[in-house]
This record gives C-alpha cells, sequence and structure tokens, in this order.
C-alpha cells in the first residue's frame, strides 16, 4: 500500500515562535476574508490559540460566543461529566438549512430506512461530525477546534458558502472535558515566561494520573461501544439522532513521531467492516495529504493504527454506514519540546490539527453523494445479509445484568423484545422476568452481529486494542442465536427494571440471594446501618423455595432496630438496589437451618486502593468507578507518595491494582504484611502476582512461554513478540460453587477477560483451585499457539491466610471498562466473605 509522504518537512522553529507574536494568519487561510462581526479567539479568550492551552471553560466560553454572533452556529447542552461540564454540542451549516434543519434531519434519517432507494440524494447535505481531544492531554485537537469554529463562524466567500449549503456539520469541541481541564491547568501552571523546550522541564510530566481520562480515569475513546460513562451516551445519543456520514477523531501520539490519518494497517480491520469503507477513508486522505503537503507537514497513513475494535470513535462509524477517520499528532505535550524532528511547538501541532479538519470537511463536500449513497446501500445491503430468527439472552437467577445489557442496546437503537413464555435452548432456561429477546432482522443487525460474535481466527496477529468483547460473554448471560421470532413478545419502546419482590414483614428472618448484580450494593447498605447479617456457605430450602451458596439472612431478632423498623428499612433497600428480600418465619429448612454455624457473620467492610505514580489509572478508575457508582460503596484512594504514613488499621480490604516498573516499595510490602497479619485481607490484581510472590506474600510457580525466535528477521522481531501478547481476549474457566469467591453464580463455568500473559499453576489441593481455566478455553478473540497451550489447567485465582488476615490475586481484569458485569463480584466476594475463604 503506497503511503502519503512529502519531500519536505517545514517545523516551525522554537527560535522564530520566541521572537514574532503569533496571530491567526498562522492558521487560517489567507485568501479568503473574515466577518469582522465574529470575535476572533484572541477578542474573547485574550490570547492566540497555541500562546497558552485553552481550557475546558474558556472554549466553552468562546463557543457560546460563536453561537450568539453568527447565524451558522447554534449550541446545545447535551448533559454533563462527572464533574458537571457541560457536554455541548454546535451544529453549523448555511442560515438556510438552520431555518430547515429538523426537515434535513429526518430526511437523512430516512436515508437509512426502507424505501430510501426511491429518494434523490442529488441536493442533500453530507452530515459530518468532527470531535476533539477525548484524551484531555492530546491537546492539539481542542484548540484547534477553536480555530475550526472561528473560521466556520467567519469566513467569507463562495468556498464557504458551498460548503454549508452542502454540509451539516456536527461539532464537538471537546469530546473529554474533565481531562483537557486537568490537562489544561498543569502545563499552564508549569509554563515559564521563557519557553524551555527541555523534555525533561516538570510541564512536561503531568502528575498522575494525567489528563488523558477522565474523572473516573477512563479511557473514553474505548467506550463508545459500551457506553458506560455520561460523556459517551451524549455523543452516542447525537450519532444515532443523525448518523454521520463521516466522523473524525483528533488525538495524539509520541513526540519524536508527524501525523497519522486513516486508513490503518489493511490486515487489521474488522471482516464485518464493508471493503469500500475503506476505499472511501483512502480517498478522503487523499485530501490529508493535499492540505498537508500545502503547509509542508509531514505525514504517514497504513501503518501502526488499525480498525478492529468496533468501540472506538474512529472504527464505531465502520459498523453503521459511516466513514471514521482517525488523526494523530506527534504531541509536544506542553508550549514546545525537543523532539527527534527539532523543536516541536504547540502551535505546529494545533495547525496540523486545524488543517485536517478543514481537508476533511473538503473532501466530504465533494464526495457528498458518493457518501450519502454508501451509507444508504450500506442499510440496504444489511437487510438483505439478516438472517431469520432471534437473539436470546438472560439469567434467570440475575435479571438486573440481562436488563442493563438491554440497556445498552437500547441506546444503540437497537430493537429489543420481551420474552412471551418460558422455553430451553441447549440446556438453557429462559424466563420473561429476566430474559430479553433480540430480532435478527433490523436495521442494526451488522451492529449487533459486531457485538455478540464470538470471533476465534484473524488474518493478522496483532492488534492495536482487544480482539474479543462478546456481550453475553462479558454479562454472564445465558444466550442462544437460535431463537425464532414466535418466542418474542412485546417490543419495548421504554426499557423498565424488572420488578423485584417487596418482603412480607417478620419477626423470624429475611433472606437475600446473592445471584442479583446489586446485590453487594443491598448488602453494604445492611451492614453499614448496624444490622447483623450472616452468609450461607452450604444451600438449603424454605419449602419449594431453594437457596443457594451465599444467601445472605438478616435475622429479625437481638438488632438494634425493632422488627418494624427493619421491616421499612429492607423494604428500601430491596427497591434501591433491586433486590428481592424474602421473608421467613421458621429457622427449620431442608439442608443447614437458619440457625446453623454454616451461616458465618459478616462485618462491615472498610476498602481502600492503591493509587499514584506507577499504579495503572486505567484500572485503579474501574476499580473507583465500581464501588462509587454501581454499589455506592466508599473506596478510599491511598496514594503511594503518602502510604508510609498512613494508618492501614482503619482498612479491612485494601486493592492493589496492575502497576508498572516498582511502583511499591519494599518498605510498603513489610507494612502491608504487617497488616495483612493482622487481620486485613489484600487483594491484587494482574502482575501484582509477580510483585505478591516476590515479596513473600504468595508462593507462586509460574509457567512462561518460551518460544524462541526462529526464522524472524530484524524488521518482524516487533511483531514476532506482539503476538505473544493477549491484548484482551475471552477464556472460560470452571468454578467450585461451594468456595466463597464463586457465591452467586448459577453455573459452573464462567468466561473471564484476560489481557496478561501470567500464567500460574494450579495447586496440587483440588478445593484451593476454585477458578481454573477449562481444557479448552478459549471462547473468543486471539491468543497465540504457544499461549494457548500454556492456559489450560493454569488459575486466574489464588488465595492464602497469612497470619489472620488473607491474601488474594486475580490474574485477569474483573472489572474491565465498566462492562464487564459477569465477573464484578468476583471482587465484591473477595471483599465481604474473604475471612469465610
Amino acid at each position: 500500500m503506497r503511503i502519503f509522504i512529502v519531500a519536505f518537512f517545514a517545523l516551525i522553529s522554537f527560535q522564530t515562535l520566541a521572537q514574532e507574536e503569533l496571530d491567526l494568519s498562522y492558521y487560517l487561510p489567507q485568501n479568503i476574508t473574515y466577518n469582522p462581526a465574529i470575535p476572533t479567539p484572541q477578542e474573547v479568550l485574550d490570547f492566540v490559540p497555541g500562546e497558552w492551552h485553552a481550557s475546558h471553560d474558556q472554549i466553552l466560553v468562546y463557543m457560546h460566543f460563536l453561537a450568539q454572533t453568527s447565524p451558522r452556529i447554534s449550541i446545545e447542552n447535551r448533559g454533563f461529566t462527572y464533574e458537571k461540564r457541560p457536554l455541548v454540542l454546535l451544529t453549523i451549516t448555511s442560515e438556510e438549512n438552520h431555518k430547515n434543519i429538523e426537515e434535513i434531519r429526518q430526511q437523512h434519517l430516512a436515508l437509512t430506512e426502507p424505501g430510501s432507494e426511491n429518494m434523490d440524494i442529488a441536493e442533500m447535505p453530507v452530515v459530518v461530525n468532527q470531535g476533539f481531544s477525548i484524551h484531555g492531554n492530546e491537546a492539539s485537537g481542542a484548540n484547534a477546534a477553536i480555530l475550526a469554529a472561528y473560521y466556520l463562524a467567519a469566513a467569507e466567500g463562495p468556498e464557504i458558502e458551498e460548503l454549508l449549503n452542502n454540509t451539516v456539520i456536527l461539532f464537538d469541541p471537546v469530546f473529554n472535558p474533565d481531562g483537557l481541564q486537568r490537562f489544561a491547568s498543569w502545563v499552564n501552571t508549569n509554563k515559564s515566561a521563557n519557553i524551555n523546550p527541555d523534555p525533561q522541564d516538570r510541564e512536561y510530566d503531568e502528575t498522575w494520573p494525567g489528563g488523558r481520562t477522565n474523572h473516573y480515569w477512563f479511557d473514553m475513546n474505548r467506550d463508545w461501544l459500551p457506553v458506560q460513562l455520561p460523556e459517551s451516551q451524549a455523543r452516542i445519543k447525537t450519532f444515532h439522532k443523525w448518523y454521520p456520514n463521516v466522523l473524525t477523531d483528533h488525538h495524539e501520539m509520541g513526540s519524536n513521531s508527524s501525523f497519522f490519518f486513516q486508513p490503518g494497517i489493511p490486515s487489521r480491520t474488522h471482516p464485518l467492516t464493508p471493503d469500500l469503507n475503506q476505499e472511501l477513508t483512502r480517498e478522503i486522505g487523499t485530501y490529508h495529504a493535499a492540505a498537508l503537503d500545502d503547509i509542508g507537514s509531514l505525514y504517514y497513513t497504513e501503518e501502526n493504527y488499525d480498525d478492529f475494535y468496533y468501540g472506538k470513535g474512529s472504527t464505531f462509524p465502520d459498523i453503521q454506514g459511516s466513514v471514521g477517520i482517525l488523526f494523530e499528532q506527534g504531541s509536544s505535550r506542553g508550549h514546545a519540546q525537543e523532539t527527534d524532528n527539532g523543536i516541536l511547538t504547540f502551535p505546529f501541532t494545533i495547525r496540523n490539527q486545524f488543517t485536517a479538519a478543514l481537508s476533511t470537511l473538503k473532501a466530504a463536500k465533494e464526495m457528498r453523494v458518493k457518501l450519502l449513497d454508501y451509507q444508504r446501500n450500506f442499510y440496504q445491503n444489511a437487510r438483505r445479509e439478516a438472517e431469520k430468527g432471534a437473539y436470546v439472552f438472560g439469567n434467570s437467577k440475575d435479571a438486573s445484568s440481562a436488563y442493563h445489557l438491554a440497556e445498552i442496546l437500547k441506546r444503540h437503537k437497537i430493537e429489543v423484545h420481551e420474552l412471551q413464555e418460558k422455553f430451553s435452548r441447549n440446556g438453557k432456561t429462559f424466563i420473561p422476568e429476566s430474559s430479553y429477546v433480540v430480532p435478527k432482522e433490523q436495521k442494526h443487525q451488522r451492529l449487533l452481529e459486531a457485538m455478540f460474535e464470538r470471533r476465534t481466527r484473524f488474518e493478522d496477529s496483532l492488534f492495536y486494542d482487544i480482539s474479543a468483547w462478546s456481550f453475553p460473554l462479558a454479562f454472564n448471560l445465558d444466550f442462544t442465536d437460535e431463537a425464532k421470532m414466535n418466542v418474542a413478545g412485546q417490543k419495548i419502546d421504554s426499557l423498565t427494571r424488572p420488578a423485584v419482590g417487596l418482603p412480607e414483614k417478620s419477626e423470624y428472618a429475611y433472606l437475600m440471594e446473592w445471584h442479583a448484580y446489586e446485590a453487594p450494593k443491598a448488602l453494604n447498605q445492611i451492614l453499614n446501618k448496624g444490622l447483623r447479617a450472616k452468609v450461607a456457605m452450604q444451600p438449603f430450602n424454605v419449602g419449594n423455595k431453594k437457596y443457594d451458596y451465599g444467601t445472605i439472612m438478616v435475622p429479625a431478632q437481638n438488632q438494634k432496630m425493632n422488627s418494624d423498623e427493619i421491616y421499612d428499612f429492607l423494604k428500601e433497600v430491596a427497591k434501591d438496589a433491586h433486590v428481592n428480600i424474602s421473608a421467613v418465619s421458621t429457622g427449620l429448612t431442608a439442608g443447614i437451618n437458619l440457625g446453623s454455624n454454616q451461616f458465618r457473620a459478616l462485618e462491615p467492610q472498610q476498602v481502600a486502593i492503591v493509587v499514584g505514580e506507577g499504579i495503572t489509572p486505567y484500572d485503579a478508575g474501574e476499580i473507583w468507578h465500581l464501588f462509587d457508582e454501581r454499589y455506592d460503596m466508599k473506596i478510599t484512594k491511598l496514594d503511594l507518595k503518602n502510604f508510609s504514613r498512613n494508618d492501614l488499621s482503619r482498612y479491612t480490604d485494601i486493592i492493589l491494582p496492575n502497576s508498572w516498573g516498582s511502583a511499591v516499595g519494599k518498605d510498603e510490602a513489610d507494612q502491608l504484611k504487617e497488616w495483612v497479619r493482622n487481620g486485613g485481607t489484600l487483594i491484587g490484581y494482574k502482575n501484582a502476582a509477580t510483585w505478591l510472590d516476590k515479596n513473600e506474600f504468595l508462593d507462586l510457580e509460574f509457567k512462561e512461554n518460551k518460544v524462541q525466535a526462529k526464522n524472524v528477521t530484524f524488521e518482524q522481531r516487533r511483531d514476532f513478540r506482539g503476538a505473544q501478547g493477549i491484548g484482551g481476549a475471552i477464556f472460560e474457566a470452571e468454578q467450585d460453587r461451594s468456595h466463597p469467591i464463586n457465591f452467586g453464580y448459577k453455573d459452573d463455568k464462567i468466561a473471564l477477560f484476560r489481557d496478561t500473559t501470567i500464567f500460574i499453576e494450579a495447586d496440587s489441593t483440588s478445593y484451593k483451585n476454585p477458578l481454573i481455566y477449562s481444557e479448552k478455553p478459549l471462547l473468543s478473540g486471539y491468543i497465540s499457539e504457544e499461549n494457548l497451550e500454556l492456559l489450560p489447567g493454569t488459575v486466574p485465582f489464588k488465595h492464602k491466610s497469612l497470619g489472620r488476615g488473607n491474601v488474594i490475586l486475580f490474574t485477569d481484569n474483573t472489572n474491565f471498562r465498566a462492562f464487564w458485569y459477569g465477573t464484578n463480584k468476583l471482587l465484591m466476594n473477595a471483599i465481604f466473605f474473604g475471612d469465610e475463604m
């Protein structure tokens, strides 16, 4: 594949920047005039973009000024981030189009519906969704958005008039307001009057966790498909409101790089993406090349990046009749920095992003009919390809998890139905109260197939992101793709939570099964209320009702609250946590009785997590989010820089996420070991395994991939090493359901998400292996043959008693990207039932 490249590279020199005052002429096309009634960025912000890093609030102010002064721009707020920053969207088009904007939108939507073959697209506007800086510390995009918005508001002449008459631009100036605000504050605070390009200067080394992520430290460019974050939900709503023909996503990469635009590596495109999508991407790329040639900027394409995982902004549109475009600009990471290409300045990076934003619009305008026709054909072909029948998913013991998956499907405008009546397929039983039916014949059947597929064969062995994300597996749901539509009940227009059974009043005891997703939330409320609660270590029956391992029992007597107060409180718990709580009037049960010693007393848990320099922010943030947003549980973030001064005796559990380097030292290890011996539970994740082994918390035996690089050239060395990694795949483990780590699971197998090559030998004592990888563990995704040979019979979980406390290890991520609902309970079991192991 031909790589677009230019013969000459003009990087604005640091000396020129220092001597000459920056003005808009550096960025803007100069062969046109600009409306003086439209305020320039410096008239509102008091600086030209590039002199300082604009914060989100400054960008917001300027966008509102443009909307107030330009008839080409309207602005709306679609919601708020976790830190309550507005998620604004500008709609930019001609004044005449604005008068008919809803009619234009409806016509555009009709292009994706049956009967579109009869529509005349000759005069129909093309729709472009432009988004900037989804990673907050990749700030050249958002700062370029200031210039692009000004240009679109103020530029005059036939060229801009033709563009706006034929284009509707959905303009999102900051995809990640919280992260950008954090980063702008850092670099501006550390900027010197005499700009210092020394890469070792503090300006270029953000404090942990950096500005890349949102409030809970999520990489939001991985959430387009799971849609778990408010920022994602706003932009997905915009996408489905309009179905843009082109969506752009402006990023940054390493400082020593130039500028990248898609397509990426051809062999790493998802097979469900039509070939024509990549041809159109390549054609759009010729416009970027020409524009960057004009300003003398180096660039490359068809390297490094790919279009495989549909959860990224540049790939998500590709499965829905649109064309997603990724831009990656070498980052100054501040105001100017020494690089292999000389001094890389912030204004230079902004200019490249601005140039690519305009070349996108030019491409969309000139390819308008071609893009509209592609979108129309995409949906027509998708409907023709659709199979008969339906998918059905559910969990007879956990209606909440099934509901949360249905919630994601509805956000993507996927048609979902109720289940009409109970039925079984392939040994799985589906009941109406906790199952959903999804027709295969529908508008978004390709997106649906992408979300539900299990793929184990690949053209390429390298992936820029994960290789598997099957949602039924992620949610630990029973699933069939072999149902007929006669099982479907009423179409669900507005999704509602499944009803919960409120308890009757009891003078004896209340029981709550542990299967429901939100059961840990309910237990936390119960324990923090001061009520005594116990967990059943064995199953039992009350009449015809079977209660499984992990059932929670709350006695009605000998409590700090009287029976009326307990009843009223538990009714509120059941409603708030969406769990079923039952009243019982006798302890004489079949199996263990309610007064048995096999009911173990539980205590309120005080949980902390280790954070700070060296800890992987993503992993830590997923856990913080899980406690804070899903289970309403307090969790203390203990920064490593202050760790030695912390009073660990306050905590029952401390979580050690994945880390890099030697983040946690010998002193911290000694401190934690003493705390564990005194009764604490230490829970480690992923590469904490080697740290726990080295510091003698656990005695682990590792299996290693010793494949030799034979017949591998120097050029192939990185691909060879990369193919031995596990970037993100799904594997099956067998469960011993009697072990407390597996309480709340109804089956003897579970799907685990794995992105490590840590293989730990099983214990010779079988009951110490409550989770063990099955003989044929691969469910979906890529793993090398060598690693696949190592995995069966190894264990993703270890437990050891140490003094009066516990050490627990998970080699796999049980909380991946906030959508791996199916394994969240493993962590909660470690928290609440660690002492019972």
